[in-house]
């Protein structure tokens, strides 16, 4: 590559980069996208039952990008949103979609699905893919970013951004920790066929392991995201298919009839996780990079999509002002706005995840109180579904269906 500078090298080839990626080359910046893995590994399109819930805002920036219109014939729209307490507990909160303004919330994608499209368009948008790209260090000069590769020359940028997950390289290249704590769960994800057509309904029910999500797929199909202890998960993950359905079928109780594991088991552990920074000179944070919250209210891939329309509509704002985009005023920007907005959720997912995971019988009282009281006010289901769809806050304009 030479002396080549790129106008961006995003690190991480996920959903969070990729769409981050053809957002910013739509709008005339040079980009390199670096991944670990070679692009036909992310391409496969065997089903593994792993899934997304993909809001209405960040809908619009895949949109934006070229992808949801491949993306939304297979996507499952959610339709109806039920909370209860414990197997087959009546519904102690309701959320329509079509009381919303736009009249939906969401839907539901597989993630073979979303990356498939998200290569397709990237190649159709001639961006640069370096990978498999083994990052081992960066530098972040006063006129570009370098990563350094494994195997292959470095890669310079005016700005580098972090889309590398939980343990990003380039954070800690830069010397940024991270603040959390680990909940001592584990995520349990997979997917179900079941006898009964499921409506589109997404029901999140609460055990004392922690919350469990039944997620309505295309078909007779649906994902679950299940929250457990650790030690239960473990002992989960060991059982043959059959039995482990089973423990399905007892906490979704008999609405969807006989179901059966279809795909691949996952698991991975839970915490939260807050960068004490989103950028600094040459550099941003994006996705789980960032932030790594709770999967109880489904935000993650959400707050990563916030992420990219911020960041998009911020350095599109400086090159139209003549400033270099990599600059440490325009990258405390993108940090100031999207700082507050992710900590907010973070930590509103952890209140959740601490008040319903476990099994006082006092708190259940407190639970079922407060869920119905919820239930009860018209302006509180409207200010959550706002917070849901991504449309709470100081909305970056991509998130509103507008150019950035």
């Amino acid at each position: 590559m030479g002396n080549r500078v790129h106008d961006i090298a995003i690190l991480g080839g996920g959903p969070v980069g990729a769409t981050l990626a053809l957002v910013l080359a739509r709008e005339g910046f040079d980009v390199a996208l670096l991944d670990r893995l070679p692009a036909g590994t992310r391409a496969d399109p065997q089903f593994d039952g792993r899934a997304y819930a993909v809001a209405l805002g960040p809908s619009r920036v895949l949109a934006h990008a070229g992808v949801w219109e491949r993306v939304e014939p297979d996507a499952q729209p959610i339709r109806d949103i039920r909370v209860g307490e414990g197997a087959g507990s009546p519904s102690l909160l309701h959320f329509d979609p079509r009381e919303t303004d736009a009249g939906r919330v969401g839907w539901i994608v597989e993630d073979h699905i979303l990356r498939a499209a998200l290569l397709d368009a990237l190649a159709a948008a001639g961006v640069e893919q370096i990978a498999p790209a083994v990052p081992v260090t960066a530098g972040f000069g006063a006129g570009a970013g370098e990563i350094r590769l494994e195997d292959g020359p470095s890669v310079r940028a005016r700005l580098l951004v972090a889309a590398d997950g939980r343990r990003s390289m380039l954070a800690r290249a830069a010397g940024i920790g991270r603040i959390g704590w680990s909940y001592r769960q584990t995520g349990l994800v997979a997917a179900i066929a079941h006898e009964a057509d499921h409506g589109g309904l997404a029901h999140q029910s609460f055990f004392p392991g922690g919350p469990f999500a039944v997620l309505p797929l295309t078909g007779r199909r649906s994902s679950i995201v299940w929250s457990e202890r650790e030690a239960l998960a473990e002992r989960l993950m060991r059982v043959p298919e059959r039995a482990y359905a089973g423990e399905l079928r007892r906490r979704i109780g008999d609405r969807l009839g006989d179901l059966r594991l279809i795909g691949r088991r996952w698991t991975y552990p839970l915490g939260l996780g807050l960068a004490e920074r989103y950028s600094g000179p040459r550099l941003a944070l994006v996705g789980d990079a960032a932030h790594g919250v709770h999967p109880i209210a489904g935000q993650g891939m959400n707050l990563g999509m916030r992420d990219v329309a911020a960041l998009a509509e911020v350095l599109l704002e400086a090159a139209r002002r003549g400033e270099d985009n990599g600059g440490a005023q325009v990258t405390a920007r993108y940090a100031r706005w999207r700082r507050f907005d992710a900590a907010t959720v973070a930590l509103g997912t952890d209140a959740l995840n601490r008040l319903f995971s476990n099994g006082s019988g006092a708190l259940s009282v407190l639970r079922r109180a407060g869920l119905a009281a919820v239930g009860a006010l018209p302006c509180a289901t409207r200010a959550l579904m706002a917070e849901a769809t991504g449309q709470a806050g100081e909305v970056p304009r991509l998130l509103k269906g507008e150019a950035p």
